[in-house]
């Protein structure tokens, strides 16, 4: 398989993610960074270069070395209580030795014991890249491809404004055309109704009406479910939109000028109170429409019955003075009013135009204030003001976009240019603090408040568009939805252009924020979905952690004694999926592997990605191990295995090191890797079953194992494991020292001597399911742990299995001492732990949960469960309900266990009966000899013959 390598770039994979952020547990306090000024920098420069004192130079030269640095290079180092002291000197007597230990376990980050300054300044270079990084807000948008739909009833003709229908749920847009088409679409943009708004009813040609003019705006009136739409012809249309039928209701006519746009607002906790509907004309005078009782009515109900609509004349409106007042506020604007807001708290009308003298107004609508007034050339196409914010929005025909404060009418905030064409639209999205403006060239543009940087700009492909030609659209092109929002719903934006329409999810907040230690909003535990499926897990024993990937590629740190997250990082592999996990030999730095081939180093105390490794191919990572001198070694996809110095590795990007003998070796993907430092080798697993041993020391291949089947249809190896404590017994090394899982069997294998298979079971629960995980005590491996498809997790007793030669393997279970139901779906991980001297086994679950149990099955909890535990006190564990095999029965029985409450049973199928078959197969297969090196291994890359069979010697 090609390696990127040939490629000009390899390092693109990294260049075009999504970039990570990390959060970390504020009860870790301050970062050094942020306690640390330049001064106590400078002081601590002069304190890492400052020689050693006289005690410390007649002590080497007492030993024999001389006081000077033999190269003259040689960089001073600290160990912790100097450093400790000389800290104290720089920041303060009052320094935590906490916050002292932490630090200088961050920069130590090889755990050597002391800390130079050239470490100190790479890892504070890490940390201020990081948080500048992290300072710059990330865009709302979360679709880099719109969801786009064709507004077919428009008739060619653009839509003028698109308005939310909210109640009755579920959520429903409508959209207007400018011809008069009103269009009704589901929260998937799928049409559901249309209906032509009614012409004049004078002009009647075979019973038929039409429209004759170009609708201006429209808006949607949620406490009274109409829509008001506003046309040229000086009129105002009310569509009834409460229930399934949509219809024309009302047909409010003879304006004196025409409404160019409008304005609705009712108070939304006093449905009671007076609503207002403003209407900015063409001569740049507000209307003002307070409807005195909106519940029963905008209008008197007609003396008589008519057909369509009821028509309204508009100079009439006085007889409808008990349920309308009426009210007019003449040339605001020298220019047509383009858009118009209302802010209640402040009893102000708010509008905008083209004009360079009154670009926007805002005026009381008592009038008894004076009105402040912006003025800038053009005028303003477009305004959106929050009131919160204090914060003022414009743009228009000069192409920029300008923040405005509420109280400062002679500068702007800030000018923010990019736009080439004028600019249609903006909108305050404050839940993230940032700005969209939209574009005659049909260009969305976000912007950060607080910076005034353009974090994305998203060029949306209508089909509408033709080179050279600028689209044509609405006067209101913009729709933004925001919280609150109804139940389900996502913050997203629609945006029109000719006759379509594209929908773009956002982000509802910023990433990260409150809450962060427990999953929020999901309940926890084995038997419930908790969050994004888990991928892989680890436990980290010098920092008694646990470590979780996820599959939307977030890693989090859980603290194992309580259950509290310390650490997360998100988007740790930008948006593609973690696949595995690995820790160094110091246990410092967590090695992660994703779906697309990226492998990347993280400081496991503070979250900093230290090192990027050359992907191989862009292929799934399937397999990490870190060798005892920080070798670390990479499996997947690539079907060859990959080298890494991360014990030297200085620079951010690391090179890979194809030495290794592995070119057509594996025929299909390598799917696990596991090493045996006892024995200096590692055996990986390939998805064709095949298992190769390779030698550490020559890097090259020298076993090959393989279990026969009798369908002719090999199955993949799921999972490696190596017996450690019979690998350092030198009595017990040739015996069962690794132990495979294919199929839902569990093989054990010598590598030693001249017979490999030393036995073999069928594992899981149910038939036809799979092992994924493995996991034995620490060093005596007493017990095997494994875990199964269905969520299964058995602990087996090995102490006594795979130990005897035998010449056919052995069929016969070991005994099962515990078996519970741990998750409802497949145990991507299980592993061994201790903690307080006492054994617990940790699963992790494609469910989106991982528990913590003791090996007697009490289940202690789930990480990220709101109330934490005490792990050295069991009556914090958390008390519920599991599937509970009973040790030594015969697997006609299970018990229902509430742990420490009570006890019952039920009936579930029987494993000795569904074992028969699979027990059968076993041995038969176990008749068949075993594929070893002896079966013509395949030539390396660099033209080596072919190896000859051969078997790993008793003292290997």
């Amino acid at each position: 398989m090609n390696t990127l390598r040939n490629k000009k770039n390899p390092w693109v994979l990294y260049e075009t993610e999504v970039p990570h952020s990390r959060i970390c547990d504020p009860a870790c306090g301050v970062s050094a960074a942020e306690k640390l000024t330049p001064e106590h920098l400078q002081l601590l420069r002069n304190a890492f270069n400052r020689p050693k004192d006289r005690a410390q130079i007649h002590e080497n030269m007492s030993k024999g070395r001389s006081g000077r640095n033999r190269g003259g290079n040689e960089e001073r180092g600290m160990k912790f209580e100097e450093f400790r002291e000389v800290l104290r000197s720089v920041v303060g007597p009052d320094v935590e030795d906490t916050w002292v230990e932490r630090f200088f376990s961050e920069v130590d980050i090889s755990c050597s014991g002391q800390v130079k300054w050239q470490q100190l300044c790479s890892y504070l270079l890490l940390e201020y890249t990081e948080r500048e990084r992290a300072s710059i807000p990330r865009a709302a948008p979360l679709d880099s491809q719109p969801q786009i739909r064709h507004c077919s009833h428009n008739k060619r003709e653009p839509t003028v404004r698109m308005v939310a229908v909210s109640h009755p749920p579920p959520l429903r847009y409508i959209s207007v055309s400018k011809g008069g088409q009103i269009t009704v679409w589901n929260s998937s943009l799928h049409i559901l109704k249309t209906l032509g708004l009614a012409g004049d009813p004078t002009e009647q040609v075979a019973n038929t009406r039409r429209f004759r003019g170009w609708t201006t705006d429209a808006v949607y009136m949620g406490n009274v479910h109409k829509v008001a739409i506003a046309t040229d012809c000086r009129d105002l249309h009310f569509v009834n939109v409460a229930m399934g039928s949509v219809f024309e209701d009302v047909h409010l006519f003879g304006f004196r000028s025409v409404p160019s746009a409008l304005c609705y607002w009712h108070d939304v906790q006093c449905p009671e109170r007076p609503s207002l509907l403003l209407l900015g004309d063409e001569k740049g005078g507000v209307h003002l429409m307070w409807f005195l009782n909106p519940s029963k009515g905008l209008f008197k109900n007609p003396s008589k019955a008519e057909n369509g609509p009821q028509r309204i004349f508009f100079p009439d409106l006085g007889e409808h003075s008990n349920m309308v007042s009426y009210h007019h506020i003449p040339n605001i604007h020298q220019e047509p009013i383009n858009r118009v807001m209302f802010e209640p708290s402040a009893n102000v009308i708010m509008t905008s135009s083209e004009s360079d003298t009154t670009s926007v107004v805002f005026i009381n609508v008592t009038l008894k204030q004076e009105p402040y007034v912006w003025s800038f050339k053009q005028g303003a196409k477009c305004f959106d003001y929050n009131a919160s914010l204090q914060l003022m929005v414009t743009g228009g025909c000069d192409r920029a976009v300008r923040l405005w404060t509420r109280f400062v009418t002679t500068r702007p905030i800030a000018t923010l240019l990019g736009h080439c064409t004028t600019v249609l639209d903006v909108a305050i999205y404050q839940p993230v603090g940032q700005i969209f403006s939209y574009s005659r060239d049909a260009e969305l543009r976000v912007w950060d408040i607080s910076s005034h940087h353009c974090l994305k700009t998203i060029c949306l492909q209508f089909p509408c568009q033709q080179p050279g030609r600028i689209p044509e659209h609405g006067n209101f092109p913009f729709l933004l939805l925001s919280p609150p929002l109804p139940e389900h719903t996502q913050s997203h934006i629609v945006v029109g252009c000719k006759d379509y329409l594209a929908l773009l999810n956002l982000a509802e907040t910023r990433r990260g924020g409150d809450g962060w230690l427990t999953d929020e909003g999901k309940e926890t535990g084995p038997n419930i979905q908790s969050g994004p499926a888990l991928s892989c897990a680890l436990y980290n024993s010098a920092l008694r952690q646990v470590a979780t990937g996820h599959a939307d590629s977030s890693v989090s740190l859980w603290d194992v004694e309580s259950g509290r997250r310390r650490l997360q990082i998100l988007n740790a592999h930008g948006e593609d999926e973690l696949t595995c996990m690995a820790l160094d030999s110091s246990h410092r730095r967590l090695i992660t592997g994703a779906r697309n081939g990226t492998i990347k180093v993280w400081n496991l105390l503070n979250g900093l990605n230290l090192h990027k490794l050359e992907p191989v191919t862009n292929s799934e990572v399937t397999g990490l191990t870190c060798l005892h001198d920080n070798q670390l070694l990479a499996v997947g996809w690539s079907q060859r295995v990959a080298q890494y110095d991360i014990a030297a590795a200085k620079d951010l990007y690391v090179r890979a090191d194809l030495s290794w003998k592995s070119s057509g070796v594996h025929k299909s993907d390598i799917l696990a890797v596991c090493q045996c430092s006892a024995l200096g080798v590692v055996a990986t697993a390939s998805h064709d079953g095949e298992v190769v041993i390779w030698r550490l020391e020559t890097q090259g291949p020298v076993l090959h194992l393989q279990r026969p089947t009798q369908r002719g249809v090999v199955p993949p190896v799921d999972s490696l494991f190596f017996l450690q404590h019979r690998a350092v017994n030198r009595k017990l090394r040739n015996r069962g020292v690794l132990v495979s899982s294919q199929d839902g069997f569990l093989c054990f294998w010598s590598i030693t001597g001249q017979m490999h298979t030393y036995g073999q079971f069928y594992a899981p629960e149910q038939p036809g399911e799979r092992v994924l995980s493995l996991s034995s005590d620490q060093p005596k491996n007493t017990i095997l742990v494994s875990g199964d498809t269905t969520g299964w997790l058995q602990i087996w007793d090995i102490c006594h299995y795979a130990l005897d030669v035998q010449h056919e393997p052995d069929c016969e279970r070991p005994p099962l001492l515990q078996c519970w139901k741990a998750h409802e779906r497949a145990l991507v991980s299980v592993e061994v732990l201790e903690v307080a001297d006492r054994l617990f086994v940790l699963t992790a679950s494609a469910d989106g949960s991982a528990g913590l149990w003791t090996k007697d099955g009490d289940h202690v909890g789930s990480f990220g469960q709101e109330v934490m535990w005490t792990i050295t006190e069991p009556a914090t564990y958390q008390r519920m309900h599991l599937q509970k095999k009973l040790p030594g029965d015969t697997g006609e029985t299970t018990e229902s266990v509430e742990t420490g409450l009570s006890k019952t049973k039920s009936q579930v199928p029987s494993p000795t009966n569904r074992g028969q078959t699979s027990e059968e197969e076993c041995c038969s297969e176990g008749n068949h000899l075993l594929q070893t090196a002896s079966s013509a291994s395949p030539a390396e890359n660099d033209h080596e013959q072919p190896q000859q069979p051969m078997h790993l010697c008793e003292d290997f």
